[in-house]
């Protein structure tokens, strides 16, 4: 067996592992990145001063690749561990925290919590949103590397045909999280005819084409490993968002956002359907001849061509979601009502999961089904109310001590019904100024230039290590180098006001 078949077999053939093992593993890093936060205002409190461009970049590494690294790996099997020394460790911050407060030093905690619910925000985004993304991107970035090494649980990997991997959360993870900012939420593009928006739209496809192809000529030029059951022979992620793009921007013509839920459900009912009761599904594991036949283009790219339709649902999903929580909200007591209601939304998605896998299908990343749309929609929502409700604490903490500068979090302005005085000063003239240096935003910022250096990265590293035959140590530092230079130029393109976009 060749080193190219040998790698293949190494990643296919997966049943995946739990729901729950994946949703602990997507959620820990949002609780990485809120003790980040708090141990930042509390350094901040102590010393008296800022932190210079290094420190900041190695503090975002620590907290946010660090962490994902090691779930992914060597830790992989004690994840309640990790859960318990972050949570104690945020607990120890914030109590510090509130025993060295400079405000409201002798108010009852009661009262404290009053005007604390009374107060507003200023950002030009929403931090949630930029970590959902950022974490998704970490994520997947570690994982098509670290698949290559047996330190990575096999459980973890890309399933075959039914089964919830690690792996199988990337695309659809990515998926929801350019939806909840596309150009139509943020009313970008949206002046003039709609046929003249529709050009718009497919003007900025190019790049994403450009990328596929070239994907598609180097893979199959240096003889790189492949897993045809993940796209098939010619299709790859790239054209899977093209597909994304063209077909949810021709919905969003003639449905408005706000009923973007109701032509999700109704697409990925209606693709479930079809599986069901047509010879789709038959068509998509066994091709024409019923035989696994990749003769013809359908044939031989059947599972990425038609499995695009339940990624437009999770894209329309997505939609909803964005325009829903970038609405304009001024007080952070309705910030806790967004977070509660979308905490509620993701428990009943998950009962739902539950109720489909055992009376329709189970969930299939190959077929993107129901339930993995369920499952991906569902996993989503429950990360970002953990991150809201992260920026809420880390709102709290900043509440508590006047002046502190977070990079990538709410920044604090009193109700007009408070002090006046006070109110400017919750806005440090530091935070007012400083652009915001830090590893989440360069990363969200250019957000597929790092997925494309990732990959590009990957495949150097797979030509050049025999990854099958790595130890754990060496595992582990190739892992941790790899994520250091991808994180570093991206944090340098952004150091120089650089964004990599071409449309």
């Amino acid at each position: 067996m060749s080193q190219k078949q040998m790698k293949e077999a190494f990643v296919s053939n997966h049943n995946g592992t739990s729901v729950l093992e994946v949703t602990q593993g997507l959620c820990l890093p949002a609780l990485c990145i809120m003790c980040r936060g708090l141990l930042i205002v509390l350094s901040q409190n102590l010393c008296f001063s800022s932190y210079s461009r290094r420190t900041r970049f190695c503090i975002d590494f620590v907290f946010l690749i660090v962490p994902l690294v090691t779930t992914l790996t060597i830790f992989s099997s004690f994840i309640i561990l990790e859960y318990l020394a972050v949570i104690i460790s945020g607990a120890v911050l914030f109590y510090q925290i509130y025993c060295r407060r400079t405000c409201y030093a002798r108010m009852p905690v009661q009262k404290i919590l009053e005007k604390f619910l009374k107060t507003s925000i200023e950002s030009e985004y929403i931090p949630a949103i930029s970590c959902f993304r950022v974490i998704n991107s970490a994520f997947t970035a570690i994982a098509i590397l670290a698949v290559d090494f047996p330190l990575f649980p096999r459980r973890f990997a890309k399933t075959e045909l039914y089964g919830t991997g690690g792996m199988d959360f990337g695309v659809g993870g990515f998926v929801f999280g350019t939806a909840m900012v596309c150009p139509e939420i943020r009313r970008k593009c949206m002046e003039g005819s709609r046929f003249c928006y529709f050009i718009k739209s497919l003007y900025s496809l190019w790049p994403l084409v450009f990328l596929g192809i070239g994907r598609l000529v180097i893979i199959k030029s240096i003889g790189y490993q492949e897993h045809l059951s993940e796209y098939g022979v010619h299709w790859n992620f790239f054209f899977t968002l093209i597909v994304v793009k063209l077909v949810t921007s021709l919905l969003l013509i003639f449905f408005p956002l706000n009923k973007s839920w109701i032509v999700a459900i109704s697409i990925i009912v209606l693709y479930q359907l079809a599986l069901d009761f047509t010879p789709l599904k038959r068509l998509i594991l066994y091709g024409t001849d019923g035989s696994g036949t990749r003769v013809g283009l359908l044939n031989a790219n059947r599972e990425g061509i038609i499995s695009t339709l339940g990624y437009v649902a999770i894209h329309m999903a997505g939609v909803q979601t964005g325009s829903y929580v970038l609405k304009k909200r001024s007080q952070i007591k309705d910030w806790i009502k967004v977070a509660y209601y979308i905490l509620l939304t993701a428990v009943s998605l998950f009962v739902s999961l539950y109720i489909v896998q055992v009376n329709v299908e189970v969930v299939s990343r190959r077929m993107a089904n129901l339930a993995f749309c369920i499952w991906i929609v569902a996993s989503s929502l429950i990360l970002l109310s953990i991150l809201l409700l992260g920026d809420i604490i880390l709102s709290f903490a900043k509440f508590l001590i006047q002046g502190v500068v977070v990079p990538c979090s709410w920044k604090l302005i009193q109700s007009p019904a408070t002090n006046k005085k006070y109110s400017e000063s919750l806005v440090s003239e530091a935070e007012r100024k400083e652009p915001s240096l830090c590893l989440i935003t360069a990363m969200n910022r250019n957000q597929l230039t790092f997925f494309l250096l990732s990959n590009i990265t990957t495949g150097l590293i797979n030509l050049l290590v025999d990854t099958l035959h790595s130890s754990t140590l060496w595992a582990l530092f190739v892992l941790n180098l790899y994520m250091f230079i991808n994180c570093l130029i991206i944090y340098m393109l952004h150091l120089q006001d650089k964004t990599i976009k071409f449309w």
